[in-house]
């Protein structure tokens, strides 16, 4: 193609304060700054449409009925009535291609209008949503023994994850945010799957907006503060730096969710920003010393990048996306268990000169990681998409060995 591809989004959060809504909204702005005609159809909470030069853009709200997901996110029952409504914005905008997000309303709405209407279908793979299921379903179950809350949230996990394949197998390309689940995704779906990584805005997140330079130790969280996350790890933090001697610290909390309080009553050292934007969030992060990230559901880990950039180091686990953002022993450490976890905390919180030098070398790593390198070749997939198998195939294995070269 000669012509970049007109390509219609479907995406069911936005403004939120997650990484997909994050992706989405870079997204867009990715098409304003080179003038690809491009739709995007989310939810939220101020209906209607703008036009803003290539980029057309369609909110649409919620019912009040709908389920809550996140404390900035539902699920709505009845989406399917705006139906006819996005059928005549997709006749009219005339996509080569709808790219979706998750099996959520829209992701169902933009499944059923590919196949209604004959349009390729692309699919990118953000979030383990049968991992979430299970982790809440557990903590909801509390109160059961604990082999029966296991044996239940494993089985929702097993089912959910087959539910979410099944999906994802509609798609006629999928888009995954690290060469694991790009190699898992093909060779399970047998359908071809590219990377789409995240970029990190290195201005923003800066050393220099670090504000505090007292003796204080900072051990740093953010994202949303719910059991998938495996926040209440962060307790087990606090008595064990007492036990090694440190006294001066804080564990700073930024984000908010269903297990703020839970954390609040055990943390005597612990300090709640709640959400934080803009020039608040970016200063949060430069006055962490560590970055502690307890997640094991994570599809990538946009806050580990932006702790990076910021210059600090980060404990992660060895699951999910995270791991793949650290370099062990250079940019940060990556716990095998709990107690691994803990212990290379308080090993890190002991040597401040180590931490200074993992931070620098975390910046260093990401400095090339630009949103406009991850869209690049995302617009790659979008071309092998609209190409025959045949004719695609060298690209197919171009764009493969290139991904795995900027891996390395």
């Amino acid at each position: 193609m000669t012509s970049p591809p007109r390509v219609a989004l479907f995406c069911e959060t936005f403004h939120e304060i997650n990484g997909v809504a994050l992706t989405a909204r870079q997204l867009v702005s990715y098409a304003q700054r080179h003038d690809y005609p491009f739709l995007a159809i989310h939810g939220g909470l101020t209906p209607g449409a703008w036009d803003d030069g290539s980029v057309r853009r369609i909110e649409l709200k919620r019912a009040w009925l709908s389920i809550g997901i996140e404390r900035d996110l539902q699920y709505d029952l009845f989406f399917w009535r705006y139906l006819n409504r996005i059928r005549k914005e997709v006749l009219l905008f005339r996509p080569d291609m709808i790219h979706i997000t998750s099996p959520g309303e829209l992701g169902q709405l933009g499944a059923y209008l590919c196949h209604t209407m004959n349009i390729p279908l692309v699919a990118s793979w953000h979030t383990n949503f049968h991992q979430f299921a299970a982790r809440r379903l557990q903590k909801a179950l509390g109160f059961l023994p604990g082999k029966v809350s296991r044996g239940a949230s494993s089985w929702v996990q097993l089912q959910g994850l087959r539910v979410q394949l099944w999906f994802y197998g509609l798609a006629k390309v999928t888009l995954a945010p690290t060469l694991p689940q790009v190699e898992w995704l093909e060779k399970i779906l047998h359908r071809p799957c590219f990377l789409m990584s995240r970029g990190v805005d290195c201005e923003q997140f800066n050393p220099v907006r670090r504000t505090q330079h007292d003796a204080v130790l900072r051990i740093g969280f953010v994202g949303r503060v719910t059991p998938e996350k495996g926040v209440r790890l962060l307790a087990k933090i606090e008595p064990a730096l007492e036990s090694a001697g440190i006294q001066n610290f804080r564990i700073v909390i930024v984000g908010a969710g269903s297990e703020v309080h839970w954390l609040k009553k055990r943390l005597r050292h612990g300090e709640f920003t709640g959400v934080l934007r803009g020039g608040d969030l970016s200063r949060a992060y430069a006055n962490m010393d560590l970055f502690a990230f307890p997640s094991r559901t994570d599809t990538f880990g946009n806050v580990v990048q932006e702790a990076a950039a910021s210059g600090v180091p980060a404990v992660v686990t060895n699951e999910g996306g995270p791991k793949h953002l650290v370099v062990q022993g250079e940019t940060g450490l990556i716990a095998e268990t709990d107690e691994e976890f803990v212990a290379g905390v308080v090993d890190l919180a002991r040597d401040s000169e180590r931490l200074k030098k993992m931070g620098a070398a975390a910046r260093h790593r990401v400095l090339c990681a630009s949103w406009d390198k991850v869209f690049d070749q995302v617009h790659l997939a979008y071309q092998y998409c609209l190409q025959g198998a045949n004719a695609a195939a060298p690209l197919h294995e171009a764009l493969v060995t290139k991904q795995e070269a900027q891996a390395r």
